[in-house]
């Protein structure tokens, strides 16, 4: 029967014909026949399956040899035998060659014939051992697929203990080594369906024996960890990921991360073939497991791998977006690289050619898929442009593009940023290993202390804090330059964009700090914010005048010092700023115009003059508590007065001009004032060697006092400004030279604010000297901090009209020791109906400490622009009377109450922050008001009021195109290059000191107090949350932090 069939197969007949020949042989089956005929058949259809030159020919005898080996079964068990298969196996048949799929085929259907047959279970041991050998061999993708579907069949083939975890180790290095040279969609499809296979295979094995899976996947991380140049692992080990359960994540992330002997050159290597998973078509999971392993590499702060694997991978993660299998998986790794390398924006520019055309492509398929990715991309690029906001020529393009999908809050963005920064990750992979030294969840940047530099740290931050001012200093183009305002313009930059948790701000300190202040010992904030205010503004008038003497090219644009600054402000100092333009960004923001008005009560002639100020000193009303506190201290007084940037505007022809000196800067002392108002300018003399006054300096001064209704016993800052505003009795010592009378006479003194600021610096005078006991002494005395604040601003249409112009320094009379007589103001007092100016509170710096010798400064502080109250003063102002006869005070049952109220229920208030030094929290408008109530020492001392702008912001160069992306402008090349150098030396920085500390966890265990036990400690005391910086607490003299 085999000649017959043998001569058949190789004939010439019809098809037709063959087939109904091969049916009888098939048929004759049934029949009986001898073993050597069987054997015969066996040979036959054996060299037809795997040497069959056509497929009829293999079809035939796949048919035959089923139906002779089913009807003669013990013959066919001798046949296919140990010895037989293990010569197919390593020997090949004939001319075919052992790794050829038909054998391994021709074996999978034998298995299959004698499966009922004891012999079976000898060939099940044969082939444990010989598939190990095979996968050794590293077969190509289709011989291993069709291994596996036997594998799969006949589990009982698969090796078992520990050479069962050999084999997968093997077998993934095999995976590791399958290539796919054809790009032809139909060769992909089945290089793709053979690697699956073999997956699968896998899967079944580590779910049937748990403990060969981390074996298999310690092999994964070593083929794609290696640094073999001649070796590249395959893609193909994605298909692996999908099939490792993730709750091993945690567990596998850690020990890879943490494993010392894991080198840096390897970790970087496996990240980066991980992420060129991405392109693996049907592997589900590969964005879980590489965004996984970035988190857990910036938790035990590896960052000089992050950084060279997302520049490397960066543009390749993008471009798998146009593929719509692998592009969900795509975007989550691009979103999480992206969002999370925020030092520099090199990674996001790498991209930013690219998004255009990708946008155009997308919205013009027209597919819902691509609609709802688009959101998502769009919106992660707006979260870039608004964290990188200083390249608007790059943006312009995308913003055009993008500009019909949904653009995130600001809120949203800032949520997103702070939760994706690498510093942000949790540590839980690494619990040895101490907190993260990253931003704090507020997204503020702390100041670091210097030692006793606390007065300089919360001045800042308040400066920081208000936010137009912060946009004009960091729009200034001041390349070349080194002024102050060039140090300041960096401060800023870094304090918007560095890394750091705080920043040391050393350059600005030595730059800013007055020569009189000893270094490393406790200061005024009050004086050095007005030192620093009359510096930045004497600067930048000096410049000006420069600009418009010389060409802009051959302006030297160095570092003023304070002795330049003094030599050319008298020169400068007639200069009159009448026109915004020519305003200084000093003037623009915090500079006002307070007009003084003295009457003589004798002649009723008048005087008046109008004086520039930055801010104004506000004195405790009376009380007789304060019978012995003779002499309201000056270092306290506002003597930017003194100052040019404080002279009168428009200086009398008499007058000479009165520079900045720092030797009496901190006393209120002004000789053209002595000259006019007395004739014994003895007794107004300050002398300038001691901070006692004399008995000679006492003043005799008679204000109206604004009653308080209902005997309120916690006056507000509205309480402080009616007083400060009251009509004022020159009487006694302190009565008023009138030039008509040509003498000494009683005379009524007003003040008016007739140009308010942008920014209104309130300093509140609580030093007092106590001549008794020759010490100062610190006001205690709880104030009552409205969010509302109404100015009553009395404006003036031209000032030229004024008959003289006289010096006085505008808080010299409120500071005097005889505060006690009250008297109400003559009736020729000029009535009038100021403008109420809203002002929203913006910050508050206050001292902690019962006296001017020791404590510490901190500040609140929140985010206010001109225009973030939709309410607008729709209600006529109300007349203001200061007389005690009114019956009412300044803001009391107001326009104010209202507004404030109006500011709350839109939830304006809850955006606070609290700055402590390096420390930044979270806070609310309720923790400001009643900071003292809970901490007795801890007082408000400087308050900053943002004016409420009805029309917009004061910056007219924010556009509305979009292109400050993040309300602040974009930083000049050589800022953001300094910015981004030191966010790259912070994350070196950071990844040294993790890799100390992970050497010493092994023996020794690193003990540090929690972290919220400052919350124990008042915000300004010296523990914890006050500050520190190095003051330390060994030397008296470091007292204020």
């Amino acid at each position: 029967m085999d000649k017959i069939l043998e001569g058949l197969v190789s004939s010439s007949h019809p098809l037709s014909l063959k087939r109904v020949i091969v049916r009888k042989v098939v048929e004759s089956a049934e029949h009986g026949l001898d073993e050597a005929q069987c054997e015969a058949m066996f040979d036959l259809t054996t060299r037809l399956i795997l040497e069959g030159r056509d497929p009829f020919q293999r079809q035939v005898g796949h048919q035959v040899l089923e139906a002779y080996a089913r009807y003669h079964r013990p013959e066919f068990e001798a046949f296919f035998n140990k010895t037989f298969v293990l010569g197919l196996l390593q020997q090949g048949y004939h001319s075919l060659d052992r790794k050829d799929v038909a054998i391994l085929d021709y074996i999978h259907n034998g298995l299959k014939l004698i499966l009922s047959c004891p012999s079976v279970l000898d060939l099940f041991s044969l082939l444990q051992v010989e598939v190990l050998r095979l996968v050794c061999e590293r077969p190509e993708p289709p011989f291993c697929a069709r291994l596996s579907d036997l594998l799969t069949d006949f589990v009982q083939c698969i090796p078992k203990g520990k050479l069962s975890v050999t084999f997968c180790q093997q077998l993934v290095r095999t995976i590791g080594h399958f290539q796919c040279a054809s790009t032809q969609e139909k060769e992909l499809r089945e290089y793709v369906s053979q690697v699956t296979k073999v997956s699968n295979l896998l899967q079944n094995i580590w779910k049937a024996e748990p403990s060969t899976l981390l074996p298999s996947l310690q092999e994964v991380f070593a083929s794609i960890s290696s640094t073999d140049a001649s070796f590249e692992p395959s893609v193909a080990l994605a298909s692996l990921v999908q099939h490792i359960p993730l709750q091993m994540i945690t567990v596998l992330i850690r020990s890879l991360t943490t494993d010392p002997n894991v080198k840096d050159a390897s970790m970087t290597q496996a990240l980066c073939r991980m992420i060129d998973w991405l392109s693996w078509p049907l592997a589900q999971h590969v964005d879980t497991w590489v965004i996984a392993l970035l988190k857990g590499l910036a938790a035990v702060q590896k960052f000089t791998i992050l950084i060279d694997v997302t520049l490397l991978k960066i543009e390749l993660v993008f471009n798998r977006l146009w593929f719509p299998l692998v592009r969900p998986g795509a975007l989550a790794v691009l979103s999480h690289m992206l969002l999370s390398f925020q030092h520099s924006p090199e990674a996001f520019h790498l991209i930013v050619p690219h998004v255009v055309h990708l946008v155009h492509s997308f919205k013009s398929d027209g597919l819902p898929s691509s609609a709802a990715f688009l959101v998502q991309l769009t919106e992660l690029v707006h979260c870039m442009m608004y964290h990188y906001s200083g390249f608007p020529d790059l943006y312009e393009p995308i913003l055009d593009t993008i500009k019909d999908f949904p653009k995130p809050s600001e809120e949203k963005i800032k949520l997103i940023l702070n939760q994706s920064a690498w510093t942000s990750q949790s540590n839980s992979l690494a619990s040895y290993l101490s907190r993260l030294s990253g931003k704090s969840e507020t997204g503020k940047t702390g100041l670091i202390n210097l030692g006793n530099t606390c007065y300089m740290n919360s001045v800042i931050q308040a400066l920081f804090m208000a936010t137009d001012f912060r946009r004009q200093v960091l729009s200034l183009n001041l390349n070349g330059c080194n002024s102050l305002m060039k140090k300041l313009q960096h401060l800023f930059a870094f304090l918007a964009h560095t890394q750091r948790e705080a920043y040391a701000p050393r350059i600005f300190f030595e730059a800013s700090r007055p020569p009189w202040f000893t270094p490393r010992s406790q200061q005024d904030c009050s004086e050095y914010l007005r030192f620093l205010l009359d510096r930045l503004h004497e600067e930048e008038k000096i410049l000006k005048v420069q600009s418009s003497h010389r060409p802009p090219e051959s302006l030297g644009c160095g570092e003023t010092s304070l002795q330049e600054v003094a030599s050319k402000a008298a020169i400068l100092s007639d200069t009159s700023y009448t026109s915004e333009s020519e305003k200084t960004l000093i003037e623009k923001m915090f500079g006002g115009k307070l007009r003084t008005h003295i009457c003589c009560l004798n002649c009723r002639s008048t005087s008046q003059k109008v004086e520039a100020f930055t801010d104004l000193s506000l004195a405790f009303c009376p009380s007789p508590s304060m019978e012995d506190l003779t002499f309201q201290d000056p270092a306290s007084l506002p003597h930017a007065q003194d100052g040019s940037l404080m002279c009168a505007s428009v200086p009398g022809p008499a007058e000479d001009p009165v520079a900045y000196n720092p030797a009496t800067a901190a006393f209120v002392c002004d000789s053209a004032m002595n000259e006019r108002m007395s004739s014994a300018p003895e007794a107004f003399h300050c002398p300038e060697t001691t901070s006692v006054p004399s008995e000679s300096a006492k003043i005799l001064v008679s204000k109206d006092v604004p009653q308080k209704l209902g005997g309120e016993s916690t006056p507000s800052v509205t309480d402080l400004l009616n007083y400060f505003l009251a009509p004022e009795i020159l009487t006694g010592d302190n009565q008023y030279y009138c030039e008509n009378c040509a003498s000494l006479q009683n005379a009524e003194k007003t003040m008016q604010i007739t140009e308010e600021p942008e920014y209104l610096i309130l300093t509140l005078l609580r030093f007092s000297y106590d001549q008794k006991c020759h010490v100062r002494r610190k006001i205690l005395d709880n104030v009552s901090l409205p969010l509302v604040l109404e100015l009553p601003v009395k404006r003036t249409t031209s000032i030229s009209s004024l008959s003289e112009n006289w010096s006085v320094d505008v808080d010299f009379t409120d500071t005097s020791e005889n505060l006690a007589k009250k008297l109400k103001p003559s009736g020729t007092e000029e009535t009038f109906c100021p403008q109420l100016v809203p002002y929203v509170l913006s910050s508050v710096v206050v001292h902690s400490g019962v006296s001017s010798e020791s404590g510490h400064y901190y500040s609140y502080a929140r985010n206010t622009t001109g225009t973030e109250s939709s309410f607008h003063m729709c209600h006529q102002p109300e007349p203001l009377a200061l007389a005690p006869s009114q019956n009412h005070s300044l803001g009391r049952d107001g326009p104010t109450t209202v507004m404030e109220q109006d500011l709350e229920n839109k939830e304006m208030s809850k955006e606070w922050f609290l700055f402590n030094d390096s420390r930044v929290t979270f806070t609310s408008f309720q923790s400001v008001q009643k900071i003292t109530s809970r901490f007795p020492k801890d007082t408000a001392y400087v308050l900053l009021y943002k004016k409420q702008n009805s029309t917009g912001s004061l910056n007219a160069n924010n556009p509305t195109s979009g292109l400050w992306v993040n309300g602040d402008p974009p930083l000049q090349k050589e800022l953001m290059d300094a910015i981004t150098k030191d966010n790259k030396l912070y994350l070196q920085e950071q990844e040294l000191n993790a890799r100390a500390r992970a050497l010493q966890a092994a023996s020794a265990s690193c003990s540090f107090r929690p972290h919220g036990f400052d919350d124990n400690d008042p915000p300004g005391s010296c523990g914890p949350t006050g500050g520190g910086g190095g003051g330390g607490f060994n030397t008296v003299g470091r007292l204020v932090f």
